[in-house]
């Protein structure tokens, strides 16, 4: 006969309290491994382009070992993105955008004091070039195309006036300071600092960059907090969890590897640069911009992300704190470093780059005043970008 089956067993009412839905199950699956995927890359990633540095660093490039040095500077620049958010997560604004422009700006001057050295009467107006590159670059790109995704978006880009004013004040201080004064003074000839001259750029540098940090972060930390379309302050991040102490500390700890390979590793594909821009005819000029939109990078995607959430001051604050950075932390070492430095040290800017300035300084002011802007206030600061990068290639 053949085998009669028991019937099936109807589950508790227990059991279908505690029974969970299969669809709920699959999904939550799926977000843990897509948070374990996350989490194992951006952990890979710094390590590999670390090592790669070290087996790279001084040599010779063949055009196979280029590729892959660009493949992981690229996945560098987005392992750093992710670690700063994690850490800008745990501490909060502005806290957490500082921590980004510091750890760039600080690997930056690394390299730059080191090309100085090694670099012998070229390296003369090496600094005077990069920290005029990241003004440009933080101060019209970034700014300008944070307006552009927020006001395309959200229809007007909405941020805190007082806060971006007082760092925009800072910033276009900074510049004049170091950057436009050499020009005319005639202690020394030719666009240089004397002694004493530099000696108090540098101080002025640390003080103001002091005063700002202490300024944003401590006395008026409102300031320069996103705000809401009716100007009520952002005070919470969001609704997610805040990760750890321990994962904000790790976090914060790739990120130095990450940043250190984006800077390392651009150096390393320098020459490569330097050839192929000799190759196509262009100014040597060239090869500094896109080595500092490299280094740059980090921060630009980090500023977009914010943007395209609405949190334009955070992008505001990024942009104008590394500029800030830039000059506060590079002249102090560059100062430094012309103890010992053979060669001169050229700060000061040219006509041309001067009347840059002073434009991007008068259309920033312009764009600050309202606290809110539109697409047009975007599009101008990437016109007198794209500007900068014309007379670049043609100057």
């Amino acid at each position: 006969m053949p085998e009669q089956h028991a019937p099936a067993r109807r589950r508790t009412a227990a059991e279908h309290r505690n029974a969970k839905p299969a669809g709920r199950c699959d999904d939550r699956s799926m977000i843990t491994r897509l948070r374990a995927l996350t989490t194992a890359w951006t952990t890979v990633v710094p390590a590999l382009a670390v090592v790669l540095l070290i087996l790279t660093w001084g040599r010779s490039l063949p055009a196979a070992v280029v590729v892959l040095v660009t493949v992981v500077l690229a996945g560098s620049v987005l392992a750093a993105v992710h670690h700063a958010e994690v850490v800008a997560h745990r501490v909060g604004e502005p806290f957490g955008s500082l921590v980004l422009a510091i750890a760039v700006t600080v690997i930056e001057v690394a390299l730059i004091v080191t090309l100085m050295v090694d670099g012998g009467s070229k390296s003369a107006t090496l600094a005077r070039d990069t920290v005029f590159a990241a003004v440009m670059i933080t101060c019209n790109g970034v700014v300008g195309l944070s307006l552009l995704v927020a006001s395309l978006r959200h229809r007007i880009a909405v941020f805190n006036a007082e806060g971006t004013g007082a760092a925009l004040a800072t910033v276009a201080t900074l510049a004049t300071l170091s950057l436009v004064l050499p020009t005319f003074t005639t202690s020394k000839p030719g666009p240089q600092f004397s002694g004493i001259q530099l000696t108090f750029a540098a101080l002025s540098s640390l003080i103001l960059y002091g005063l700002f940090v202490a300024t944003q972060t401590v006395r008026h930390r409102d300031y320069f907090l996103p705000i809401t379309r009716h100007g009520e302050v952002i005070n919470s991040q969001s609704h997610a969890e805040r990760p750890t102490a321990r994962k904000a500390w790790t976090s914060l700890s790739l990120l130095g590897l990450a940043l250190v390979g984006v800077v390392g590793l651009a150096k390393g594909v320098s020459p490569t640069i330097e050839s192929a821009v000799a190759a196509a005819g262009l100014h040597h000029a060239v090869v500094g911009v896109i080595i500092a939109l490299l280094v740059l990078l980090p921060e630009t995607i980090a500023a977009l992300r914010s943007a395209r959430r609405d949190r334009v001051q955070t992008s505001l604050n990024l942009a104008l704190g590394s500029a800030m950075a830039s000059i506060g932390l590079t002249i102090p070492a560059v100062a430094l470093a012309s103890v010992w430095l053979p060669g001169p040290l050229v700060l000061g800017l040219g006509s041309t780059h001067m009347l840059l300035l002073l434009l991007t300084v008068v259309v920033a002011s312009l764009t600050v005043v309202p606290g809110r802007a539109t697409p047009l206030q975007g599009g101008v600061h990437l016109v007198i970008f794209a500007a900068y990068l014309e007379l670049a290639i043609n100057p």
